[in-house]
């Protein structure tokens, strides 16, 4: 196949769009439908080039069948063991409503409704705390955790989230360390290739940190090195946070809930998907002359 897969985002803020991928078995589905159903050849892939997965589908950590996730070169089908040839590939792309966002996204799904099937356009309610992991679990996935430079990679991504209009690829294209200060009491400066960040602005990186790589191992790691839970927060309480955000609980967990609202925001948001049909409707349209 020749068609340009990626799909231009190039307009929209970085940390606002996310990323999703996973490959849909045809061998699998056509098999329901003819089989399990009794239809035709030609009845299945009718109905199956109108199937339109659920967003929930398309973006579960655990894919079900007939979807799973692969890294292999020439993957297998887990449920049939149906080679490549029989596998499709769905991009689903989210991007958070807002003011930043909302033009180029209007641009977007404008030049999109016009190719007709081939994109699948999506508007759903969330909220900002699912938005936050969503964005967490990408950017977990991005990272090179045996290399160092992921600390300095996961704080400019947390700054790219936090002030979306500024170029930070441009800011930090030299960066090399990242370091508290207690000179200025919010945002960050620059100085050579060392970013300094206010006491609550570093915190919240720590947080960030914590959260993206603590399934690797125990605790998480930061740029004050490996935490604990309990090391966190009381680096977070001697720094003042939990005071001026008026987070008063004893409990840790408590703790941890409340500092996540703070970073992620409060309240109601829409997320609108964009899911990349090309491929499924040109293996569907292959798998069908196979079985025609």
């Amino acid at each position: 196949m020749t068609q340009t897969r990626e799909l231009d985002f190039s307009d929209f803020p970085p940390g606002s769009v996310t990323e999703y991928t996973t490959l849909v078995c045809l061998a699998c589905i056509f098999d329901i439908f003819t089989k399990q159903f009794g239809l035709a050849p030609r009845s299945a892939y009718s109905e199956i080039k109108r199937y339109a997965p659920s967003v929930k589908e398309l973006t579960c950590p655990k894919a079900v069948r007939p979807f799973f996730d692969s890294e292999d070169k020439h993957p297998r089908c887990p449920y049939c063991e149906a080679a490549k040839r029989w596998h499709a590939r769905l991009d689903t792309h989210s991007i958070e409503g807002g003011k930043t966002t909302d033009a180029p996204r209007r641009a977007l799904f404008k030049q999109l409704q016009k190719k007709g099937e081939r994109f699948q356009l999506l508007e759903l309610k969330s909220n900002r705390r699912e938005a936050f992991f969503a964005w967490l679990d990408t950017l977990r996935i991005s990272l090179d955790f045996s290399k160092p430079e992921w600390l300095i990679e996961s704080t400019r991504a947390y700054l790219e989230r936090r002030e979306p209009k500024t170029k930070w690829e441009t800011v930090l294209a030299d960066l090399r360390a990242v370091r508290p200060s207690s000179r200025i009491s919010e945002g960050w400066e620059l100085d050579g290739n060392r970013l300094f960040l206010a006491p609550d602005l570093y915190n919240e990186v720590l947080l960030v940190q914590y959260l993206v790589s603590r399934s690797q191992e125990h605790g998480g790691r930061t740029l004050e090195g490996r935490l604990t839970l309990l090391e966190l927060i009381r680096r977070i309480r001697r720094g003042g946070y939990l005071n001026s955000h008026g987070i008063s609980t004893t409990d840790q967990f408590e703790t941890l809930d409340q500092l996540v609202d703070e970073v992620a925001g409060s309240g109601n948001l829409k997320v609108y998907y964009v899911v990349d049909r090309r491929e499924f409707l040109e293996k569907v349209k292959l798998v069908y002359a196979s079985y025609a």
